[in-house]
């Protein structure tokens, strides 16, 4: 290991127990604690769209090819001022991935081969069990109390620790300056990131703190549902109940709250 790698993980180390000390010295409790630690444009106002638990429903049967996504990955790119960096270290919030990759432990052997040459749209999760959260030394991600895991990029010290954690590859780090290759016009709305700091999918909280649907959402013209998956009539429960869904790595016990119609 060399020194600038020891010396890194050092500063990583300290800045957690400075951290992890200054809460337990305030006497916080879990949910202040993730109060203090939310940005300020998840601020609860009167048009604040509520859930007890956020989750989205793709109803994938509505799309037949890779263009047919373009739209809605483009509407969460424009709204979350993501980077388009050419090469292998481009940041990614939705994106899309082939069948065999996003599901790799489906348990049907007999699933339609149209299904499954289709590309499938991947985001974060946004788990009711996240391992990004444990991991995380900082609490720069942590999660809501409507079940949206959350970033505060300014806490976040770039060890990577929530990609290591995350078994879905919903996270993206900046390797290089993003805001060299922001899209034009930027969101004045959102915070624009720096280099060194991871971001992902935030299941557009800051829309939903005004009241709008997340931008996927509002660009699908209906293909995607977003509610409440704890209010049996809400419309992600009644499209999961009507219809045959699956999800991401079921397997890991994570719980995801992204659901695909097939």
């Amino acid at each position: 290991m060399n020194n600038n790698r020891r010396k890194f993980l050092k500063i990583a180390s300290l800045s957690a127990f400075a951290l992890s000390s200054g809460i337990a010295s305030m006497g916080l409790s879990a949910s202040e604690a993730e109060a203090k630690l939310a940005p300020g444009f998840y601020d609860h106002g009167p048009k604040t769209l509520h859930a007890k638990r956020w989750a989205m429903v793709i109803d994938t049967r509505e799309f037949h090819s890779a263009e047919d996504y373009e739209p809605l990955i483009r509407a969460c790119h424009n709204a979350h001022n993501v980077p388009d960096i050419p090469g292998a270290k481009n940041i990614k919030w939705f994106w899309l991935d082939s069948y065999e990759h996003a599901f790799p432990d489906d348990m049907n052997p007999y699933m339609s081969e149209k299904i499954k040459a289709q590309p499938f749209p991947l985001l974060c999760n946004h788990c009711t069990n996240p391992p990004c959260v444990r991991v995380c030394p900082t609490q720069a991600t942590y999660k809501m109390a409507d079940g949206i895991v959350a970033m505060d990029y300014h806490r976040c010290i770039g060890c990577r620790f929530c990609m290591a954690g995350c078994p879905y590859g919903a996270r993206s780090f900046n390797f290089f300056d993003p805001r060299k290759y922001l899209p034009e016009p930027t969101n004045p709305r959102f915070p624009t990131r720096m280099i060194g700091v991871v971001e992902k999918c935030t299941f557009c909280a800051e829309r939903l703190a005004v009241g709008q649907l997340p931008a996927c959402v509002e660009a699908s013209n209906g293909k995607i549902l977003f509610g409440d998956l704890e209010d049996p009539n809400s419309t992600v429960r009644k499209a999961l109940a009507a219809n045959y869904s699956i999800r991401r790595k079921p397997n890991l016990g994570t719980q995801p709250g992204v659901y695909y119609l097939i």
